[in-house]
């Protein structure tokens, strides 16, 4: 597996225990507003494998986790393989995906290394291609989405709520979805690196935190475990 990036420990990435942060690159998806576009288009530099290993290690039983994210990680042929490495040095495993690989989610649930998920929802399903780019679609995301249900995986949904969703639209998402354990709205954040024809999209006004659990609170009629 190919690491590109590492934040050594995180108090955040993985509810309620203390994590460190894999970066994987590449993704199939090109949202406007992507806070890992380096991962996306090559600039990334390779961490050696021995430096992951050995830190893996080393925090072996002082880390409760490890979450594996990118990019997206469901496109590496030997994403299970590692996973089996990590599981096999104690840790706990999270899994930040896309959703757009239904059948790779499903040979992941089966080898049982996952502990949680998180999702990306990121926009109604008549928007994907707009928001996410190139050959983006819903509806892979949405059964992933149903396969956790199934499976009683512990997972989250998150969206974004970028300044171009607005409450129609996360009201339109939150009826597209199934009911969910847990649906995150996470504040938008400018990024620091983005393409130049899209500085008009990543410029625009965030919501304010109060406009954002007004939002939760809104959706929480159709999706009452929202958190904003």
């Amino acid at each position: 597996m190919i690491i590109a990036g590492m934040i050594k420990s995180s108090l955040i990435d993985y509810p309620g225990h203390v994590s460190c942060v894999l970066f994987v690159p590449g993704c199939n998806f090109n949202c406007f507003y992507c806070h890992n576009r380096s991962l996306l288009d090559s600039s990334y530099t390779i961490i050696d494998p021995r430096v992951v290993e050995d830190f893996l290690k080393k925090r072996a039983g002082l880390l409760d986790g490890a979450v594996i994210t990118g990019g997206e990680p469901t496109l590496h042929h030997d994403l299970i393989p590692y996973l089996e490495k990590i599981k096999a040095l104690g840790y706990k495993i999270k899994l930040d995906t896309n959703g757009s690989n239904p059948e790779v989610i499903k040979q992941v649930l089966q080898s049982g290394l996952c502990d949680y998920f998180a999702v990306d929802y990121k926009a109604p399903a008549a928007k994907y291609k707009e928001i996410c780019g190139g050959n983006a679609d819903a509806g892979p995301v949405l059964e992933t989405i149903n396969i956790l249900l199934g499976s009683n995986a512990d997972f989250e949904v998150r969206t974004t709520v970028i300044p171009q969703l607005g409450e129609d639209d996360l009201m339109q998402m939150a009826k597209e979805l199934p009911r969910l354990p847990r649906y995150m709205l996470n504040r938008y954040r400018r990024p620091e690196k983005y393409r130049p024809s899209d500085a008009k999209k990543v410029s625009q006004k965030p919501y304010t935190d109060d406009r954002l659990k007004e939002l939760a609170r809104l959706i929480s009629d159709i999706q009452p475990n929202t958190v904003a």
